[in-house]
């Protein structure tokens, strides 16, 4: 469409500058025998564009090849970046699920950990406290005992003298036997 509109303005064009010559142009060409020159400069231009069409023609047309194949190339490679950013996008987001899964499974693990140990240590405590207590009534009990018997001795020390219990040698031979045995 556009080619036509090309061609008809090429001949157009020298049709309307030649009209719009006035009357001094008209004069100069019947004095020249020049006023039939028209046809002459049509096949001259006609010439002049075919030549100019059959040696540049190969070179544009192979300029916009190139240019259409570089484009091409360039969509082609920015297609495959962005599938490589797709893919690599994809593998992040994988990785990102992966890692919040192990997360949680690790503050899992951490919560079970934490209450398993909690108890253990309840547990040692407990045990510790039994023992304490045990270490406590047995400590009573031998104090106990302990300031019974200071108690007794010191009654007996100052009430009783050596004077009031008659022991005779067979009671002493054999307390003594019973203390050895």
């Amino acid at each position: 469409m556009k080619k036509s509109y090309m061609i008809i303005i090429a001949f157009c064009l020298p049709i309307v500058l030649l009209a719009a010559g006035g009357h001094d142009g008209g004069r100069y060409f019947e004095m020249t025998g020049r006023h039939t020159d028209f046809w002459a400069r049509v096949f001259n231009f006609t010439i002049f564009a075919s030549l100019l069409y059959y040696l540049t023609a190969n070179i544009i047309r192979n300029f916009f090849k190139n240019r259409k194949e570089q484009i091409a190339k360039q969509l082609d490679e920015i297609e495959k970046r962005l599938q490589e950013a797709t893919a690599v996008q994809k593998e992040a987001e994988k990785k990102l699920n992966e890692s919040e899964k192990k997360a949680k499974e690790i503050i899992a693990d951490a919560k079970k950990e934490a209450i398993i140990l909690s108890d253990k240590v309840m547990q040692d405590n407990l045990q510790e406290l039994a023992y304490l207590e045990k270490q406590f009534e047995e400590k009573s009990d031998l104090e106990a005992r302990k300031s019974a018997k200071e108690t007794i001795n010191e009654v007996l020390g100052d009430n009783i003298g050596s004077d009031d219990i008659l022991v005779d040698e067979k009671k002493v031979i054999s307390i003594l036997n019973k203390k050895v045995a």
